[in-house]
């Protein structure tokens, strides 16, 4: 299936739960926060460094706008020095399960191929 066969079926059916989700919480940053933040809250620096190659523009955008979809929570923890604590929200925590599903399937069928 390509990319404009994809979009047409993305058009036909946009009520598909699977599209919705993959609305949602589509996009690489998304995923990789989510599956950070689910050991635990973390603070934006344990973050960043936990996702390894993310800009600190791109950590806030993306946090951000999970915290827009109520996938994740912020909480000031303190004012001096200031620090906040990002969690996952009981909708991000129910992901937990489809990102293992993700994981596992991964690693059996996403590894490249040798030549």
């Amino acid at each position: 299936m390509n990319i404009d066969q994809i979009q047409e079926q993305k058009e036909k059916s946009p009520d598909c739960p699977i599209v919705k989700s993959i609305r949602l919480i589509g996009g690489e940053w998304n995923l990789i926060i989510i599956r950070h933040l689910s050991d635990g809250p973390k603070g934006f620096n344990d973050l960043l460094r936990d996702a390894k190659n993310i800009s600190p523009r791109t950590l806030s955008r993306t946090l951000k706008y999970l915290e827009d979809v109520h996938l994740v929570s912020r909480e000031i923890a303190s004012t001096r020095p200031f620090r906040v604590k990002y969690d996952l929200t009981e909708k991000g925590k129910a992901l937990k399960f489809a990102l293992n599903d993700l994981r596992q399937w991964g690693e059996q069928w996403a590894v490249p191929e040798a030549e």
